[in-house]
């Protein structure tokens, strides 16, 4: 516990001093947030700097590759699928401050590029012993074979684009993340404790250590980037951020074998998506909206409500989720 704290903080001063690096380097490139006409409620917030999400995953990275210990090989994927999608979500960006128009990959090659890496990892989680194909439960473990690929699959892109898509207000992405990657730190505790309790191998109890380890640092710098990215933002996540966080508390449920907990520890994350999935199809069918703009935090918006308090809700629910995904654990 203490090694994880250090850890916490260690990558949270780093972060910190690291952060006006980052936001000189960015406005000196001319990385600057393009905002959608349609969005009236932000134009305000137009040539603000992105890509911000290198203010926390580049000492996250760094600081949990210090920290490591023992068998650290799940720790090493889990970091190389958060710069992945970090990368991924980057050239996004990128392509967006080239072009000056807030369009980037198109979405059909934002979807391969997701799916290739799900598409890795899930076979990883297959073949590899220590995680497998057994799924925690509150009543015991379900074992679904092959079953376990197009899940993992569907899990990765389900909670990166969630995740991307609740990145749409000031602190809103960045805050319930922060609460999510304490309350999976948490849990892995939880499940490394169990482990030890029942005798298991030291390599899997070392890689639950290691996993805490990469929360903890995650955690930590991304406070320190909130420090920054609270309203009003000096400085936008971007792509970069949203999706490698999206693909980071994925790995740490899927790889302590707790996939099923992120519907509701990533609720507000599913209300994102769910709320964009109900607004495309009812307006397809009907050429009639639901919402007044999806995701729902932007209807929110409309109506009338403070992006803080928008924010503060959001905050809210996802720490009330993340204590019952705790409890369940327990």
């Amino acid at each position: 516990m203490q090694t994880i704290l250090i850890a916490f903080l260690v990558a949270f001063i780093v972060a910190v001093v690291f952060a006006p690096l980052v936001i000189m380097a960015v406005k000196k490139v001319g990385a600057r947030q393009e905002i959608l006409q349609y969005v009236t409620a932000h134009q305000g917030k137009q040539g603000t700097p992105t890509m911000g999400g290198l203010i926390f995953i580049i000492p996250a990275i760094a600081v949990a590759l210090c920290f490591a210990s023992g068998q650290a090989s799940i720790l090493y994927v889990t970091l190389g699928v958060f710069f992945s999608y970090a990368l991924l979500g980057f050239l996004d960006d990128f392509i967006k401050v080239h072009t000056h128009k807030n369009l980037g990959l198109r979405a059909y090659q934002k979807i391969i590029g997701q799916l290739g890496i799900a598409v890795i990892i899930a076979i990883y989680v297959y073949n590899t012993p220590e995680i497998g194909t057994v799924l925690t439960l509150p009543w015991g473990e379900i074992d679904l074979s092959w079953g376990i690929i197009p899940l993992i699959i569907f899990v990765f892109l389900a909670m990166t684009n969630s995740a991307n898509l609740t990145d749409g207000l000031d602190g809103l992405a960045g805050w319930t993340s922060f609460i999510m990657l304490l309350g999976l730190t948490i849990i892995l505790g939880i499940t490394e404790q169990n482990y030890l309790n029942a005798g298991a191998g030291q390599a899997y109890i070392a890689e639950l250590h290691n996993l805490q380890i990469i929360g903890a640092t995650a955690s930590g710098a991304l406070l320190a980037f909130l420090v920054f990215n609270c309203y009003p933002a000096s400085i936008f996540m971007g792509d970069t951020g949203s999706l490698a966080l999206g693909g980071l508390i994925t790995c740490m449920a899927v790889f302590s074998r707790h996939t099923l907990i992120l519907p509701l520890i990533c609720f507000v994350f599913v209300v994102s998506a769910v709320s964009v999935i109900i607004q495309v199809l009812h307006f397809k069918r009907t050429h009639r909206r639901v919402f007044l703009m999806a995701p729902l935090h932007h209807h929110f918006e409309k109506k009338g409500m403070n992006e803080t308090k928008i924010v503060a809700i959001y905050i809210i629910i996802t720490i009330l989720a993340t204590l019952a995904s705790i409890l369940i654990v327990l």
